[in-house]
């Protein structure tokens, strides 16, 4: 009896361990089936269409830090207050059609018969008078900005240099239409009415992007595809029947 009972207890033992083994080897299973999902997922990500290429967030994309900050409305003040000074400008200089050098001798007619009339009535009232902080224009920030801006421009020259060669008709093409695109924008409207358009465009493209990136690259992909093909048409119609002067061998030095 006592080895009956014996063999029970052992059968009971190993069938406890048979369930806990199966119980583990499930859950394994299960934990790598699920990280293969999470792969496939991320691979999936990964290999998703971005516009223009884009491989970054946007808030790298626009160079992140502040700027990048205040485009995509991280900070909701300085945002605001950026936006609404270019309102308050483009209302200021465009609808009232106020001008900058009348702005300008308003301002400093207004500032300095404030601080006149505050130095004088400080001699009754028996107060000290206020002080006018010294301003001086820095010279470093301002060499900084105007190298940038040689730099820049330098390379823009450069660019226009290696399209008007001939070398590449697909860009020759696209910066004519963008040209041609921009002048007819500027002929609709002003400069000022302009720059306020791309401030606004800033402030509003880059987020409505941030929260829909999926919905907008999903139908951007669509659009290139189809510019494409109308490209590819195009191209054999019309491109390829233009003639074109042979290339020149690069010179050995």
């Amino acid at each position: 009896m006592a080895d009956h009972h014996h063999m029970e207890e052992e059968k009971k033992e190993e069938s406890l361990m048979d369930k806990i083994s199966d119980t583990i080897h499930g859950h394994d299973s299960s934990s790598s089936s699920s990280d293969s999902d999470d792969e496939k997922t991320t691979s999936l990500k990964d290999k998703a269409y971005r516009l223009f290429g884009r491989e970054k967030p946007v808030h790298k994309v626009l160079g992140g830090g502040k700027p990048a900050d205040v485009f995509l409305w991280k900070d909701k003040k300085v945002s605001a207050g950026v936006l609404g000074g270019a309102t308050a400008i483009w209302i200021l200089f465009d609808v009232l059609e106020y001008h900058l050098l009348t702005l300008v001798c308003h301002g400093l007619i207004l500032g300095l018969a404030i601080v006149f009339l505050w130095s004088n009535a400080t001699i009754f009232i028996k107060k000290s008078p206020p002080r006018i902080p010294e301003v001086s224009i820095p010279e470093k920030p301002l060499l900084n900005v105007a190298s940038t801006l040689r730099i820049e421009i330098n390379r823009t020259f450069a660019v226009l240099k290696d399209i008007a060669s001939g070398r590449d008709l697909k860009k020759f093409l696209s910066v004519i239409a963008g040209l041609w695109v921009l002048s007819f924008v500027g002929s609709c409207c002003d400069f000022l009415t302009l720059l306020y358009t791309i401030t606004v465009l800033l402030f509003t493209v880059p987020l409505f992007y941030d929260k829909y990136e999926n919905e907008v690259d999903s139908f951007a992909e669509k659009a290139m595809a189809e510019l494409k093909k109308q490209y590819a048409v195009f191209d054999a119609k019309v491109l390829c029947k233009i003639p074109r002067r042979p290339m020149r061998d690069k010179k050995i030095d």
